[in-house]
C-alpha cells in the first residue's frame, strides 16, 4: 500500500506538469485513505477548480475549512471556488472569514 506522503507528493507532482485529472484522482485517494487530512481537500479543490469543476472544488473547498475552520488559507481558496463558481455571495462571505482570521481573529472556538 502507497504512503499517504508519497500519494500526496505524486499528486503535486502531477498537478505540476499539468496532468490535473491524474492530480484530482490521487488526491481523492488521499483523502480516502485520510479523511481528516486537510492537505488533501484543499489540493483536491484547487485541482477541481483548475478543470472546472467548480461544485466539486467547493464541497472540498467546505470540508477543508470544517477540518481547519481557523485556517485562513482554506477560506481564501473556497473563496475563490464559489467566485469561480459566480456564487458571489458566498465567495464574500468566505473571503470575510479569510480577512477576520488575517487580522489574527478566529471564526471558530478551538
Amino acid at each position: 500500500m502507497v504512503a499517504l506522503d508519497e500519494l500526496f507528493d505524486a499528486a503535486n507532482g502531477d498537478l505540476a506538469i499539468g496532468e490535473l485529472e491524474s492530480a484530482v484522482e490521487k488526491y481523492r485517494q488521499c483523502v480516502e485513505l485520510d479523511p481528516a487530512f486537510f492537505d488533501g481537500w484543499h489540493a483536491l479543490g484547487m485541482a477541481l477548480m483548475k478543470i472546472g469543476r467548480f461544485d466539486e472544488a467547493i464541497k472540498a473547498g467546505k470540508t477543508a475549512t470544517e477540518l481547519r475552520p481557523n485556517d485562513q488559507i482554506g477560506w481564501t481558496s473556497l473563496s475563490l471556488f464559489y467566485n469561480r463558481a459566480g456564487m458571489i455571495t458566498e465567495a464574500e462571505a468566505a473571503g470575510t472569514k479569510a480577512k477576520i482570521l488575517s487580522w489574527g481573529g478566529k471564526v471558530a472556538q478551538e
